[in-house]
């Protein structure tokens, strides 16, 4: 007997109604197959229909990897919730993700928690227990105060609710059955038995398999090897069969690593990529507040990197100097994915590390986060309100979710949020050690209100004793109690029209005297 099917026999247990989970990080782990044949097989019969989606994190690239893309198709989808949606344009058609598009037109339901929430609840149903409980996010745009995650107007459920437990408020996501999981391995062999020796995350593999399995539902898992029963060593066995019902074999074309990188051993640690080998952040604004963020990371301190210019701070430190020799030892990085080490990388890259030491899966990594073991977090930033409130989650047509960042920001002691002063059309350029801003952005950062609730940052720093800072390319604050203080200016930079001029609100305080961002941070001239 084996577990061994083909596309359709395996995608044949999906029913209209159904609901579905499905592992991936951008094109990471990304069961894609099993994806496009649930799109396909419902444009050739018009089944399986209204299905319901959870999504842990977003899931391919929504180009030549098109992951939840894939199923973003009316009479399809339902109802999704995810983690995180994709959101970056095509670079050839300059469309949004067609999922993008449903959301912003209202054709579906569209939820989103914070992923860890996502990874904690799959647990939770595992245990078959009525729900997830927890205070992260409380406050936030998952908390049903605010909206209760709900990101179109045809959300209506209540999918998570507040409740009091010995006298406190807690956020309560209750659990419901999970019909069907999708999931990418490696290899398999005919009892189903799957390792994920090419894959450089596990993500929610583990999670999703063990929920579905304990809802009664059917795992569907996409591999590019088969093998022999007995031919592995147990320990890389990272999911048995006993949890597995059907292995579809893909052609290895089929299932690349990554968005643009079909295999590349350095992710797996089989190979030593050398520092100097490592690509090199372009020199343009984002460069400049990486290598200011850098400039707050810590030797021997476990810190998690997001995406954008927080992500490229390994990269500017490798330049810079920072690992030569056995330093990048001393410095302990991680993403909220489970890869642990080395170096993390830029752009569709993003979440897996080169050079990693270890690796953890998806659930396991937001035990880490959780537990507070992150000290150090850089993250992005959307906007920055008047009360201290940070959004990344929804702003202008754009919805991307949050992703792991309410789970992280919650958790850690030192907080610094990374991007421009102003977004939208943002020229800027560095000769003679000086920062022009060339043409302004249409769109300031620094306003009254936020459009969405993501972190609460001034009330973590005043009843959990954060400390946060906001670095741009023109100027450093940090976050007090009376709310911000703006206390580094980059040279060149006017105080009034390029600075208080492009905030909705004033600082808090002005830095007095207010000194220069190190000169170090314009030493190489651009023109955006």
């Amino acid at each position: 007997m084996t577990k061994f099917s083909t596309l359709e026999q395996a995608l044949s247990v999906i029913k209209d109604g159904d609901t579905v989970a499905s592992t991936g990080v951008i094109g990471w782990i990304t069961p894609d197959v099993l994806l496009k044949g649930i799109s396909d097989r419902f444009e050739a019969t018009g089944h399986p229909n209204n299905l319901d989606f959870y999504f842990p994190c977003g899931t391919g690239d929504a180009m030549h990897i098109g992951g939840m893309d894939h199923i973003a198709k009316k009479g399809l989808l339902r109802r999704i919730m995810a983690g995180s949606m994709l959101n970056p344009v095509h670079p050839e058609t300059g469309e949004r993700p067609k999922l993008m598009q449903m959301i912003q037109n209202n054709e579906i339901e569209c939820f989103s928690w914070a992923m860890g929430t996502s990874m904690h609840w799959f647990r939770e149903v595992a245990r078959r227990s009525p729900g997830y409980l927890t205070k992260t996010g409380i406050g936030t745009f998952v908390d049903p105060d605010v909206c209760g995650g709900k990101f179109t107007e045809s959300s209506q459920d209540g999918l998570v609710e507040k409740i009091k437990f010995k006298g406190e408020d807690y956020l309560f996501y209750p659990t419901r059955p999970i019909h069907v999981g999708l999931l990418r391995a490696t290899s398999a062999d005919d009892n189903g038995n799957l390792s994920f020796e090419n894959e450089a995350l596990l993500s929610s593999n583990i999670a999703i398999a063990t929920a579905v399995r304990a809802s009664g539902g059917i795992v569907i898992a996409q591999v590019e090897n088969k093998v022999d029963r007995g031919s592995r060593p147990t320990n890389i066995v990272k999911l048995p069969g006993a949890l597995v019902d059907h292995v579809v074999l893909v052609d290895s074309a089929q299932q690349p690593m990554v968005t643009d990188i079909d295999y590349d051993a350095n992710y797996l640690g089989l190979n030593r990529i050398e520092m100097t080998e490592l690509p090199r952040p372009p020199v343009c604004v984002d460069k400049i507040i990486a290598r200011r963020a850098s400039w707050e990371t810590k030797k021997h301190e476990l810190g998690i990197l997001g995406f954008g210019a927080s992500g490229d701070i390994p990269l500017v430190m490798a330049e810079d100097g920072k690992f030569d020799g056995d330093e990048i030892y001393d410095y302990q990085f991680t993403t909220e994915h489970g890869s642990y080490g080395g170096v993390v990388m830029m752009g569709w890259q993003f979440s897996a590390n080169a050079n990693p030491e270890a690796l953890v899966d998806g659930l396991t990594q937001f035990d880490v986060i959780e537990g507070g073991l992150c000290k150090f977090a850089a993250l992005a930033f959307a906007e920055f309100d008047s009360k201290g409130t940070i959004n990344v989650s929804k702003f202008g047509k754009v919805n991307p979710g949050s992703g792991g960042f309410i789970n992280i920001a919650h958790n850690a002691e030192r907080l610094v949020f990374t991007g421009t002063f102003t977004t939208a059309g943002l020229k800027t350029a560095v000769r003679d050690g000086k920062l022009e801003i060339v043409k302004e952005g249409k769109i300031k950062k620094f306003v009254e209100t936020a459009q969405h609730i993501t972190y609460l940052v001034k009330e973590g720093v005043v009843k959990r004793n954060q400390q946060a800072k906001i670095v741009t390319e023109r100027a450093v604050f940090e976050v007090h109690e009376d709310g911000l203080h703006l206390v580094e200016i980059a040279p060149g930079i006017d105080l009034q029209t390029q600075i208080l001029d492009q905030m909705d609100y004033a600082p808090a305080r002005v830095a007095e005297p207010l000194p220069l961002m190190d000169a170090e941070l314009f030493a190489e001239d651009y023109v955006e």
